[in-house]
């Protein structure tokens, strides 16, 4: 066992301890939001946002948007969702990927944007908390003066807290089956909160969470995603065999930290990131440059740096040419006034809202999530891991790799996966109750380009159906 690996677990030890002190009933601030702006008539779906108050003396002040399930919100599981960055807040998720409402996309004509009903949300099949985390993402604050230092593991541990105490403020959830789920850098996140919370149930912490798996898309595991990235590229015929074998020769698989003194390698991969440089790596079959900015990209991806160095304006693209017009719509929207009221956002918190913020304080102490996949396969655990094929960020290759390290025997191999009689993916299941899928034609993050896909693929998994 690593030194790294083993301060780690001695970590989530004591902070078993401190939650037996933190998890303490707590004031509640939630609010039932019947109207938003933006969205023609009353809700036809039952949304709560609040606060959840978490750490020393509950100086962070954790927002969130809570949606019940349209079908049987006394039965549905409930999803605690994540979403990446680290730095995007959870909206993200609820209206760009897998919750019920959606921007129209429209070119800015100076008005609030409109938002109209999304039919494939996975609220049709279960509640789900999204939520706004690190300190910063969203409308999560602090009241600590002075600069406060972020890690993933204080996300985490500030997720744990969350969790275990919006349970206690919605005790009808207590027996509810529990997934934490989320997408790309959240493949680092999740599981590592999902092994805390199994560890605080296993020593008495209550409430004791009832989780039952987790669900990761387009998920950074190693963060050697990068190395996946040029024979993908090969694969897909964005560069030659010959720069591929050249490649291949003088870097030896290692694209991630390149010795300065390699100047042949340096040369290929220079090469490869001109020939890819007007490519959207996000989805490859996307127009690039269309209404991108650095403070939208998740962070900590060398490969989402190599040439997006200015930022780009709304007004320079019109709606119809960029499907991420959505992503401009968003800030727009949630930075109105009559916004903030209607979700009952606390006046002066929280200055200009970003969809995904630069956090320059934070620390990336999780290097790899692959010893926690190992662990929650030994103690039984369902996972979903499913990816677009058209994702150069986080390719199906990195992740058919490390779950392919597992060793783990196949249960059900390499076979198709259909939806309205049409191949949707191709999936495989493991004897440690991991199953794999890729989505066809998605990119980075699958439920933005595949909605209907991936809600067909998450109602079956969450209801024990092969896909």
């Amino acid at each position: 066992m690593s030194s790294n690996h083993s301060a780690s677990i001695t970590k989530m030890l004591l902070f078993v301890v401190l939650l037996q002190i933190w998890c303490r009933p707590a004031m509640a601030s939630a609010s039932t939001v019947e109207f938003l702006p933006g969205f023609h008539g009353s809700l036809p779906f039952h949304l709560e946002t609040g606060y959840v108050g978490v750490g020393e003396g509950e100086e962070v002040q954790v927002f969130y948007y809570f949606i019940k399930s349209e079908n049987n919100p006394q039965e549905d599981p409930l999803l605690l969702w994540q979403s990446g960055g680290p730095g995007c807040s959870g909206f993200v998720g609820l209206v760009h990927e897998i919750g019920p409402l959606a921007f129209i996309n429209q070119q800015y004509n100076g008005s609030l944007p409109s938002l109209v009903l999304r039919s494939q949300s996975w609220t049709k099949v279960s509640s789900i908390i999204f939520v706004d985390l690190p300190i910063g993402s969203g409308f999560t604050y602090t009241k600590a003066k002075g600069v406060v230092e972020q890690s993933d593991w204080t996300l985490i541990h500030h997720a744990h807290q969350f969790l275990r105490k919006w349970l206690i403020n919605h005790p009808e959830y207590m027996s509810h089956k529990v997934y934490p789920a989320g997408d790309s850098y959240a493949g680092i996140l999740i599981p590592a909160l999902f092994q805390e919370i199994s560890h605080a149930n296993e020593n008495g912490v209550q409430p004791r969470i009832n989780i039952q798996g987790y669900i990761l898309g387009n998920p950074v595991t190693t963060k050697l995603e990068i190395n996946y990235a040029i024979p993908f590229a090969h694969g897909m015929g964005l560069i030659s065999d010959e720069l591929y074998e050249s490649l291949q020769q003088n870097c030896r698989g290692n694209y991630q930290n390149i010795d300065p003194r390699n100047l042949l390698c340096l040369r290929d991969f220079q090469s490869f990131q001109e020939l890819t440089a007007e490519v959207d790596h996000a989805q490859i079959l996307e127009p690039a440059f269309c209404g991108y900015d650095l403070n939208s990209m998740p962070q900590g991806s060398t490969i989402l740096k190599r040439s997006l160095t200015q930022k780009v304006k709304a007004s320079d693209y019109t709606a119809s040419r960029c499907r991420r017009y959505e992503y401009f719509e968003a800030v727009y929207w949630a930075n109105n006034d009559d916004v903030r009221q209607a979700l009952h956002v606390r006046k002066g918190t929280v200055g200009h809202w970003e969809r995904c913020r630069n956090i320059t304080t934070y620390k990336f102490d999780i290097n790899s999530s692959f010893h926690f996949h190992v662990n929650l396969s030994a103690k039984g655990y369902r996972s979903l891991i499913y990816s677009g094929d058209h994702d150069m960020i986080v390719s199906f290759l990195s992740t058919q790799a490390w779950i392919r390290s597992l060793n783990y025997s196949i249960v059900h191999d390499w076979r198709p996966w259909h939806f309205n009689s049409q191949v949707a993916g191709y999936t495989r299941t493991y004897s440690n109750r991991m199953t794999f899928a890729t989505v066809k034609g998605a990119g980075h993050t699958v439920p933005e380009f595949k909605p209907e896909e991936c809600l067909a693929m998450f109602k079956r998994w969450i209801a024990n159906e092969n896909l």
